[in-house]
């Protein structure tokens, strides 16, 4: 991965001023392998006008990662301190600032600098963690893996070029981390009940965020991209996406999201196809300006009752003890398990609320476990 030095000690700053705690290398390791988000990331990805990125410096790190010109963590050391190496990589930079018809300059002082401050802020915390993780499965312990961002971001995979600037499916979960893919027995999708996107590319289901259900998805749903803030466009539910994203990922449970944000709507929709110059297809087109020419093809489903934050909250509790997604209502039951049908993965937890007891798990299935508020 990618990681941002700026980023992280705000967050961690943060977080010791919530909790007291100071985490980094005790609980929070930063792999020695992970390449490092400089000002120059940043200052050359502002000049992106197309893909619509955050403009956070993501894209140009790994691009440099894949030049093997980038800095990693483990770098670092072997960079402070060396003048002639610093004047090279500013040089590097700023050449290709220039390229891009960004003015600001990335100048050696300041970059040593930088550098110096990254290796006395986080040395406790860089560590060769491929080996840590190998260790803890040897030991018998539990890993989870966490991907960032969506299947069709994928650069690989996804609607290319509207993509991020890594591979974010299953397949590069445990080559990241630094363990074999054998080590995953389990893996759980993640989908809104609708669908959404932030930035530029093709949306076959995007609906008006002025008025109607998109309205209603982007209010309620509170939908603003969390790195940058802007509003996210908003549809219904893309089956073709999602079925994308099983064929690439496999996995052995749905976690159904936001369901809440839909309630109140008299009909709820699902994309089950794309027609694309006439003809009727259940796949996503490789090419973006395809994508942008499909109509999508819906199945309507009708709606449910709406609820306060409070109601979802207690109806939630209430089903715990009472058979948990099977005891939802029959049309949030039919929605559920026509994901289920078009997918062929079982929803194993729906969230109705953005609280943390505002999720319904099925009975007896991998949630099912006590719940409890947090402590800080």
């Amino acid at each position: 991965m990618v990681v941002d030095p700026w980023v992280l000690d705000r967050e961690l700053r943060e977080w010791s001023e919530l909790t007291g705690e100071k985490p980094e290398g005790e609980r929070l390791f930063i792999s020695e392998r992970a390449a490092v988000i400089l000002p120059f990331h940043r200052l050359y990805d502002s000049a992106d006008k197309v893909v619509g990125t955050t403009g956070r410096g993501i894209g140009p790190a790994y691009r440099d990662r894949t030049e093997r010109v980038g800095i990693r963590f483990v770098d670092i050391e072997l960079i402070v301190g060396k003048g002639a190496k610093i004047d090279e990589i500013a040089n590097r930079m700023n050449n290709q600032l220039s390229t891009v018809g960004v003015k600001d300059r990335i100048e050696p002082e300041k970059l040593q600098q930088d550098l110096e401050w990254i290796r006395e802020r986080f040395s406790s915390a860089i560590r060769a963690t491929g080996p840590m993780l190998d260790a803890a499965l040897s030991k018998g312990e539990q890993v989870l893996l966490e991907g960032a961002q969506g299947a069709m971001l994928d650069i690989d995979q996804g609607t290319y070029p509207f993509v991020t600037s890594s591979v974010t499916c299953r397949a590069n979960a445990t080559h990241g981390a630094g363990i074999h893919p054998g080590h995953i027995d389990q893996c759980y999708g993640i989908t809104k009940a609708y669908t959404t996107r932030v930035g530029n590319g093709p949306f076959p289901t995007e609906l008006s965020l002025e008025e109607g259900p998109g309205k209603q998805m982007s209010a309620v749903g509170h939908e603003f991209g969390t790195t940058t803030g802007r509003p996210r466009r908003t549809g219904w539910l893309d089956a073709v996406a999602l079925n994308e994203s099983q064929r690439l990922n496999g996995y052995t449970g749905l976690v159904v999201t936001k369901l809440d944000v839909l309630g109140g709507l008299e009909e709820i929709k699902i994309c089950t196809a794309y027609e694309l110059d006439g003809q009727l297809i259940t796949h996503v087109p490789a090419s973006s300006e395809d994508i942008s020419r499909c109509k999508p093809v819906y199945e309507s489903h009708p709606g449910f009752p709406s609820m306060d934050e409070h109601g979802w909250i207690e109806l939630a509790e209430k089903s715990r003890s009472a058979g948990g997604i099977d005891s939802l209502s029959g049309e949030i039951r039919d929605y559920l398990s026509r994901i289920e049908e078009i997918t062929g993965v079982p929803v194993v937890s729906v969230g109705v609320g953005p609280d943390r007891l505002a999720s319904i798990s099925s009975t007896g299935g991998p949630f099912d476990i006590e719940l409890s508020e947090a402590t800080f």
